[in-house]
């Protein structure tokens, strides 16, 4: 059992269980979160103790917990992932989310494991491999535009694997999986969850002629995913899983991006409901805010809806990597300590804590924290801010700046406090026999149980007003509290006719909930059912090629056996094996930097004034010492990120390899084993 072709899952990220928690009371269907070791976070880690704690929250509303055990592994590292497997298996984990295929050789409890996003998914071959070898839910490259995305949902089988997709947070310039920049500069592996992000530096872009063709500018940076507007196209594609990024996120923009995609997923799902295949949450309960959720509250660099709708020309962050905000007025003077400016909206508020930011001459972002706010004139927007820093120090702050806020300490103190309500709707009825008074509560899920307590009939007193005493009984049966439920109904069921004049005493009443809600946690925890692994085809479903590079990432014995077993004849080591010592590709992107500085040969052709053939020559990145080489693939439109590891760091990196593995070497075929094909 899996997810189900109709069902919709909103997949939230938990830095922590106490995140996890907040994430599905705020409309997590599931939650995906590092565990103690092998995710590719690295400063992301939990207990087993802390993600059992979670997982106890979540099942109570069939949410699901998914643990991140995705990078690639050593061989000295297999067995303490395979224990670790078992750790949260006995937690009560519902998937782990891999990258490696050597876990797939060992032996791992039953349960599913979900590709991560480190495996890169780009074509229906690789997914319907995926699928064959018993993955059951596949988080597709994020470079992928809806046709792409029908295509290999076309390919795979709904009844096998559920397509996930990522649909807000950061984005990661590179073909995830297909970056090594990190490794190569600084030995920290981005496949081993150390990332260093050379993409959000700022670089000098050089042509081929040593010309600058731009100046301190950050041309990897991506702004942020945010796929709001495509919710409908994306599930028309074939998606199911709506995964948000953000295992480094604070509990504010996990509860806000939750709570925004839980609105629009249940909008969607409500104005479908008259379908023919109508839709449904993944999991129970329904969810209300004490706020309103907005993503532009949140650190962003700007959104993008990145190639969902075909390559863009807008999805940089180029002048900053950091978060811009949202325009809120301008300068109209500055004094020795303070600043006053004109808002455009007079109702916005500024308040102590604030953040500001203006771009300076040279469009770098400045921030201006806001120590105390003044309001000068309702009427006119104006307000008088003192900066925590000295004016001095705010490098070109200047009359008609455009400032904007980043940070509005108001609204994230809503956020400080509880902010949702997730409750599971049950229908409570009463029923009086000659001996006893019964309440049987039924779920949304058609859980239901019946406790009773004596009623005797020579205790019972009748009452003259029978609309008060059944009011009473409503209320009393319908006083759920911080449970976990809600009751939109309660009946009455009048088992003899003197039922309506009979006055329940609430303290019975009382026992009588308080044991049925008891019952009813036990009955629902009792009839969860944990989702069975995918089983791999039989026989062993052949890789779609035959030979692999470096590029995919084969770090241990494990995982080189695996792609034997599914027909590969020639494998190369991981990057990470420093079996590369040369120029290679350091990243792969479907990002083109010629294209986002208009010199992209394809755009040239046809335009005025452009005569003969315009080449995709080579540009230089250059970030102080630093050098990497842009190289254009025109027919797929990739670029690749070139550039080869430092030897220092080769160094560094081999000794560390020496000693992890304990003076067991790794072996890989360097040339095709022909000896094998037999003809």
């Amino acid at each position: 059992m899996s997810l189900l072709p109709h069902q919709l899952e909103l997949l939230a990220p938990a830095r922590s269980a106490d995140i996890g928690i907040e994430a599905v009371n705020h409309g997590a269907d599931a939650v995906y979160i590092g565990g103690p070791g092998f995710g590719a976070r690295s400063s992301a880690d939990n207990s087993v103790q802390d993600i059992a704690r979670l997982v106890q929250h979540a099942h109570r509303f069939n949410s699901r917990i998914f643990v991140t055990l995705n990078t690639i592994l050593r061989d000295d590292e297999l067995e303490p992932a395979r224990k670790l497997a078992w750790q949260l298996f006995d937690a009560g984990v519902d998937a782990l989310i891999v990258q490696d295929m050597g876990l797939l050789e060992l032996d791992l409890p039953p349960i599913q494991l979900h590709a991560s996003t480190q495996c890169d998914i780009r074509t229906p071959e690789k997914a319907r491999f995926l699928q064959d070898v018993g993955l059951t839910q596949l988080v597709l490259a994020r470079e992928l535009t809806l046709a792409q995305i029908a295509d290999i949902r076309a390919a795979t089988d709904p009844a096998r694997s559920t397509i996930e997709f990522f649909v807000h947070g950061a984005l990661c310039v590179a073909y995830s999986g297909q970056c090594y920049i990190s490794a190569a500069h600084t030995g920290r592996s981005a496949n081993r969850g150390e990332c260093s992000q050379a993409c959000r530096l700022p670089y000098q872009v050089v042509d081929a002629k040593g010309r600058f063709v731009a100046h301190d500018k950050h041309v990897l940076s991506m702004k942020d995913n945010n796929q709001s507007n495509n919710m409908a196209a994306l599930v028309d594609a074939g998606v199911r899983s709506f995964k948000i990024e953000g295992r480094y996120k604070d509990m504010a923009y996990v509860k806000n991006i939750t709570a925004h995609y839980r609105k629009l997923l249940d909008e969607l799902i409500e104005a479908r409901q008259y379908d023919h295949n109508p839709l449904v949450r993944a999991s129970s309960g329904q969810t209300t805010f004490s706020f309103t959720p907005d993503p532009n509250q949140n650190f962003n660099r700007e959104f993008t809806d990145y190639f969902v709708n075909g390559r863009q020309d807008d999805i940089g962050a180029f002048d900053s990597p950091k978060n811009p905000g949202l325009p809120i007025g301008h300068v109209t003077q500055t004094g020795q300590n303070w600043v006053d400016l004109m808002l455009t909206d007079r109702a916005t508020q500024l308040h102590n804590g604030d953040g500001l930011c203006y771009y300076d001459l040279q469009k770098e972002l400045v921030g201006l924290a806001i120590n105390r706010a003044e309001l000068v004139s309702a009427k006119k927007g104006m307000w008088r801010v003192f900066p925590k820093d000295a004016l001095d120090t705010l490098k070109d702050l200047r009359k008609d700046v455009e400032v904007n806020r980043n940070r509005d300490v108001d609204w994230l103190r809503a956020l400080d406090k509880k902010s949702s309500d997730r409750r599971i709707g049950v229908w409570a009825t009463l029923e009086l026999t000659a001996d006893t008074v019964q309440l049987n509560l039924t779920d949304e899920d058609s859980t239901s149980v019946t406790v009773q307590q004596p009623f005797p009939a020579e205790n019972r007193q009748n009452t003259s007003d029978a609309q008060t005493a059944l009011a009473q009984i409503r209320s009393q049966i319908s006083r759920l509290g911080t449970t976990c439920f809600i009751a939109p109904d309660s009946n009455i069921t009048r088992a003899t006719g003197e039922f309506d004049s009979v006055s329940v005493p609430s303290s019975l009443l009382n026992t009588l909930r308080r044991e049925a809600v008891a019952e009813l946690e036990t009955a629902r925890a009792q009839r969860f059912e944990r989702w069975l692994p995918g089983q791999p085809m039989v026989p062993p479903a052949p890789y779609p090629e035959d030979a692999l590079s470096y590029l995919s990432n084969v770090f241990n014995s494990a995982a080189r056996c695996f792609y034997e077993r599914h027909g590969v004849k020639v494998i190369a080591p991981a990057y990470e094996a420093i079996k590369e010592p040369g120029e290679v590709s350091l990243m792969i992107t479907k990002h083109c930097v010629r294209f986002s500085l208009s010199l992209c040969p394809k755009q040239a052709k046809g335009v005025t004034g452009v005569q003969g053939f315009v080449k995709a020559e080579p540009l230089q990145l250059i970030n102080g010492k630093e050098k990497l080489t842009l190289r254009f693939d025109c027919k797929p439109c990739e670029m690749h990120v070139m550039g080869k590891m430092k030897p220092a760091v080769a160094a560094q990196s081999k000794q560390n390899l020496r000693e992890a593995r304990q003076g067991v070497p790794l072996t890989f075929h360097k040339t095709r084993p022909t000896q094998e094909f037999g003809h």
